[in-house]
């Protein structure tokens, strides 16, 4: 094989073997020494690399595909059965080689025909998805775009966003963040997801949002000006109503507003901005309140000036990150 010039069966095979590592380097019984192998692979030839980084894409999509039915008893001997990611990576390579799989596979609501991967890590980004739809997306986000016959589906990987949907009734917009899902036909809103946790702003239509996407129901409508949050293990998000000074879109002027928040409301909005994320010492240190304006691109800056604004002094972790511990307090004299 050489270095500029590609055979279509040398391009076969490296498509194939950026198929079986993404499938092994998944697997729970993937060994320390195939792992080696596959860096070895990986680092041999430029579209190795450029193949398995559009693998694990697929993978991204066929996690949506339908599970096969179980499979029959498999006799001592033969060849063990793989989960059914596996079959599904399998189909959607299928799907890339040959038009009729893809064809059907759109018709029957199970591959998109459209697929599309935004990020945005130094600075905020504006995209336009396959069906005109406009997002925003604010420093170290990451998502998908996923248009399927029934619906159109975005996986918010992390970070933030701020959409602007087309509108279609019979085709419906699905936003996927943490374990729940906002679901809307046209509307603008933003979506904020940190770790677990998740928060939906409504500006203008409607959305529904459920905090748990295996739950059966559509979940609870919001309304403009109604903000909805949720985390892991949450059974229904939590409602409020936001106001004309709330300030969780500053970011799209490229700002952090910290209100006068406890430094437990205030880390997760500031650690998404940071490499090594702020932690707190105890619960005590956490219901210190803290205030102010904030450069998103300079979010670091605010890390050593803490101990400057608040009664707090700074230590470092075994794994190196910053934390936050309050000064103690001096006894009051009679």
């Amino acid at each position: 094989m050489t270095q500029d010039t590609l055979s279509e069966a040398e391009y076969d095979a490296i498509t194939d073997a950026a198929a079986h590592w993404c499938m092994r380097l998944h697997a729970a019984d993937c060994t320390d020494e195939e792992r080696r192998a596959f860096e070895q692979w990986h680092a041999a030839h430029p579209l190795h690399a450029f193949e398995y980084e559009a693998m694990l894409e697929i993978w991204d999509v066929a996690e949506h595909l339908p599970r096969p039915e179980p499979a029959p008893v498999v006799l001592p001997g033969s060849q063990r059965s793989r989960p059914w990611r596996q079959y599904a990576v399998a189909a959607g390579v299928c799907a890339l080689a040959l038009p009729l799989a893809a064809y059907t596979g759109w018709n029957l609501g199970w591959l998109p025909n459209s697929y599309q991967h935004f990020a945005a890590t130094a600075a905020v980004r504006q995209v336009t998805l396959s069906d005109g739809s406009q997002l925003e997306l604010n420093l170290n986000t990451d998502l998908t775009f996923s248009n399927y016959k029934n619906e159109r589906r975005v996986t918010l990987k992390k970070g933030e966003a701020f959409f602007t949907v087309s509108h279609d009734l019979t085709h419906p917009f699905i936003v996927r963040a943490g374990e729940g899902q906002i679901r809307v036909t046209g509307t603008r809103f933003n979506v904020w997801l940190y770790e677990d946790q998740v928060r939906v702003n409504l500006i203008e239509g409607s959305v529904l949002v459920t905090s748990d996407a295996t739950l059966p129901g559509d979940g609870l409508r919001l309304g403009p000006s109604m903000q909805a949050r949720y985390r892991h293990g949450d059974y229904m998000p939590q409602i409020s109503q936001t106001y004309a000074n709330d300030t969780a879109l500053a970011w799209r002027s490229g700002k952090l507003v910290l209100d006068n928040l406890a430094l437990n409301e205030a880390l997760p909005l500031i650690n998404r901005y940071l490499n090594n994320p702020l932690m707190l010492a105890d619960t005590s240190t956490g219901s210190i309140r803290v205030g102010g304006v904030y450069n998103i691109k300079e979010l670091h800056n605010l890390v050593n000036s803490l101990p400057k604004v608040l009664p707090v002094y700074l230590t470092r972790n075994k794994e190196g990150n910053p934390v936050i511990n309050s000064l103690p307090q001096k006894p009051v004299k009679n």
